[in-house]
């Protein structure tokens, strides 16, 4: 039996909304050739396999692939890192290292911009436009549509689909918030899906930050043989 943290990342203050993500602490536990179908099993929009929590060595898998790097399974596994004990300054997916830092309630992990998926940006004329949307049923690749809900104050709607990571509609998109931000070359404050809460700003070394809240929905028992 491994151990299954459910975690939401990218919540509201008060704890609503936010992108369901699993997280196996003790990655190890779970065979290398069968965490793609627990990733599919579990349904979630990303499934964590931690294989060094010192290191901070990671492993990310949709339902139907493995990403090199992922935003909201890097804000959510630094964060439940802290939680348990080991404050790393780092993750190791195999994208790069990913900085990782601590301000208030929020969890900020910086990385570069490139090692995104390949989303195509949509603009759209309005926040309402954004909300008319509907997911492709097939063949949608991967694409952020987002409009300025307050250009001055550099707020964003945005919504995203990725029917070809096996996800319809992505509730929360910190990687591609984090390369919209960079796009923009500006900070900016992202309501996306339900109301999930996505912070993002350029760094250092053309890198960009991309922060949020998170929270603990369960934490279970999973069986990891075949």
């Amino acid at each position: 039996m491994a151990e299954l943290h459910v975690l939401r990342v990218f919540t509201t203050p008060a704890g609503d909304h936010g992108n369901a993500l699993g997280v196996f602490l003790r990655g190890t536990e779970v065979a290398e050739n069968r965490r793609q179908e627990v990733a599919r099993d579990l349904g979630f929009a990303e499934t964590v396999f931690v294989d060094n929590t010192e290191r901070g060595d990671v492993r990310i898998f949709t339902p139907g692939l493995e990403l090199p790097f992922a935003g909201h399974p890097s804000v959510g596994t630094a964060w439940l890192l802290r939680e348990s004990g080991a404050d790393v300054a780092a993750l190791r997916p195999p994208a790069g290292e990913i900085r990782v830092r601590h301000e208030g309630e929020l969890t900020w992990i910086a990385a570069r911009p490139e090692w995104s998926p390949p989303f195509e940006y949509s603009e759209q004329g309005s926040s309402e436009k954004v909300d008319s949307l509907r997911p492709p049923e097939t063949g949608g690749g991967w694409l952020y549509a987002w409009a300025w809900e307050d250009e001055d104050a550099g707020r964003v709607r945005a919504r995203s689909f990725v029917s070809d990571a096996g996800i319809p509609e992505d509730e929360a998109t910190g990687s591609a918030a984090l390369a919209l931000c960079a796009q923009l070359g500006r900070p900016i404050e992202v309501r996306q899906g339900q109301g999930s809460e996505i912070f993002a700003r350029p760094v250092d070394g053309g890198y960009v930050e991309v922060g949020g809240r998170v929270v603990v929905d369960d934490v279970r028992e999973f069986r990891s043989e075949a």
